[in-house]
């Protein structure tokens, strides 16, 4: 059924394929046209790329809007599939002249990849150890010159010498609200979605300035549609759907809300630890400072100090929590 995708076929239907479909980033966008028309002026490889930023910016289309822009291959993994360096140098060796290696998730990689991966990145080769003991000998293979497109959420877990050898470094930012809007509209269009314009904005005013949230949430919206009313998405289906998934005005979700009412509630709203939060909220601390708390921030509603987290005064308002208020004194 066409209405039926799978979340594959949804983010390959939707993804852009060129710098001209990619909305927002301008600055970004605008660097890396300069950089891949250059390369492609000097018959040259592209410099290797660094893309961080929160989860759902558009750091993997990014990297397939380069191999496409350069007219090469990509080839995708992951830090945490490279276990040994034999996997690393497989890959490696099977990339053609100028390809792109899209590593996801770079900051997780082993630190015995990592070292394989220093003289791949600027030698263009890497040395291979063969056997063990007195018959141990090193071997070394030259590669085709390629591009590695790194991207993360956790920059600050990079070492220093892998960082360093990144020429062209990206920092990903959330997406304002007439962006996000076009991203949606765009969307709609592709999957033949009938969708009014108050409608699509107030879809856009509640995914954080994430375009994956953004498409998340209008295939569930669209759900409530076909379902409830008659297949297009009006403001009314928009809002009561949103309102059912709970997802309020300032785009947080459940998680979110509990975050700040935790803090507030249980630790006086703060300051308070990373650990002693996630304890509290039953999550890992790591998904919380990398899904949760930079968007909180950005917000405005929650603040990092030395001694810990903080909710702000923001949060109290829109939480609609008297600041005065203690556990306990109500009875």
């Amino acid at each position: 059924m066409d209405n039926q995708l799978t979340d594959r076929e949804f983010e390959s239907n939707i993804r852009p394929l060129d710098f001209e479909q990619f909305n927002g980033q301008e600055d970004i966008i605008k660097n890396l046209r300069v950089f891949v028309q250059a390369a492609k002026i000097r018959n040259e490889s592209l410099d290797h790329v660094l893309l961080h930023g929160p989860p759902g910016l558009g750091k993997t289309t990014l990297a397939y809007i380069i191999a496409n822009e350069l007219g090469v291959s990509i080839k995708t993994t992951s830090g945490p599939v490279l276990e040994k360096p034999g996997d690393l140098a497989g890959i490696l060796t099977n990339l053609d002249k100028f390809d792109i290696l899209f590593i996801d998730e770079i900051h997780r990689l082993s630190p015995i990849v990592e070292e394989y991966l220093y003289s791949a990145m600027e030698d263009f080769r890497i040395d291979i150890l063969i056997d063990k003991g007195p018959s141990a000998r090193s071997i070394q293979i030259d590669l085709n010159p390629f591009t590695l497109v790194g991207a993360t959420t956790r920059s600050g877990l990079l070492t220093s010498p892998l960082r360093a050898r990144f020429g062209i470094n990206f920092h990903l930012e959330y997406y304002d609200t007439n962006t996000i809007k076009s991203i949606i509209k765009r969307s709609s269009y592709i999957l033949n979605i009938d969708i009014d314009d108050d409608a699509s904005k107030e879809i856009a005013l509640r995914s954080r300035g994430t375009p994956r949230i953004a498409n998340s949430l209008l295939r569930r919206v669209r759900d409530f549609a076909q379902v409830v009313g008659d297949g297009r998405i009006n403001i009314d289906i928009a809002k009561s759907s949103l309102d059912a998934l709970k997802i309020d005005s300032l785009g947080l979700d459940e998680m979110d809300n509990k975050i700040l009412t935790t803090i507030i509630n249980k630790f006086s709203g703060g300051p308070v630890g990373i650990n002693t939060i996630a304890t509290a909220i039953s999550e890992d601390p790591g998904t919380i400072e990398e899904v949760y708390e930079p968007f909180l921030i950005k917000e405005g509603l929650l603040k990092r100090t030395p001694r810990g987290r903080q909710v702000t005064d923001l949060a109290y308002s829109h939480l609609r929590i008297d600041k005065n208020f203690r556990q306990g004194t109500l009875f």
